[in-house]
């Protein structure tokens, strides 16, 4: 969990009171569990992540937030080792968003969409809760299933296509009424459009 300050939240809680689990990072690049008085890994992170637990990690000296780094870091481990989920493309596709207009607005498409995915991967987890498969069955089952997975992609597919469309039109809504507000600024020109 990603909180925006030290100390406590806009309810006079401390994250531990919230249910928090509070990890610090020393100098010495080593995690320390609050909650356990232990030091742990990387890899206890991502299981804690795996598990659901919220957390946040803070430097031990300044108490800066430290969650979103720790959670890169898991991220470039797991890419660097197996098989990475993320493509050259995507990864500058991703960097070209950074300094753009529309990076805030990338933030919250990329977000949805994981959310989405996510709750499509449980919808499916349920759905086949009971069968043990291997990974060589998974991957015949999921292949004579092409119609079913089809279907399934399908809608998650429009479903990001009307969040995409849904931010256009939240944009050029924005763009109207700055065009109306300030009708004389450079780059308004033609906004609002005529109808």
């Amino acid at each position: 969990m990603v909180t925006a300050r030290r100390g406590k939240d806009a309810t006079g809680n401390t994250p531990e009171a919230a249910g928090v689990r509070v990890l610090k990072k020393y100098p010495n690049r080593r995690l320390y569990d609050t909650q356990t008085s232990s030091y742990i890994t990387l890899a206890d992170v991502k299981q804690m992540v795996l598990d659901g637990h919220a957390f946040e990690v803070r430097d031990a000296k300044t108490g800066e937030d430290l969650t979103r780094s720790i959670l890169l870091q898991i991220i470039l481990e797991e890419e660097a080792g197996g098989v990475p989920m993320f493509s050259t493309a995507s990864l500058s596709q991703i960097i070209r968003f950074y300094g753009d207009s529309m990076q805030g607005v990338m933030g919250a498409y990329l977000e949805k969409n994981v959310q989405s995915f996510g709750e499509l991967q449980s919808k499916f987890t349920e759905q086949s809760q009971g069968l043990a498969f291997s990974p060589e069955l998974w991957s015949k089952f999921l292949g004579g299933q092409a119609p079913v997975m089809q279907g399934l992609m399908g809608g998650y597919v429009e479903q990001s296509k009307n969040l995409i469309t849904q931010l256009q039109e939240q944009l050029q809504e924005q763009m109207e009424k700055a065009g109306a507000l300030f009708p004389g600024m450079p780059g308004m020109q033609g906004f609002p459009p005529k109808k």
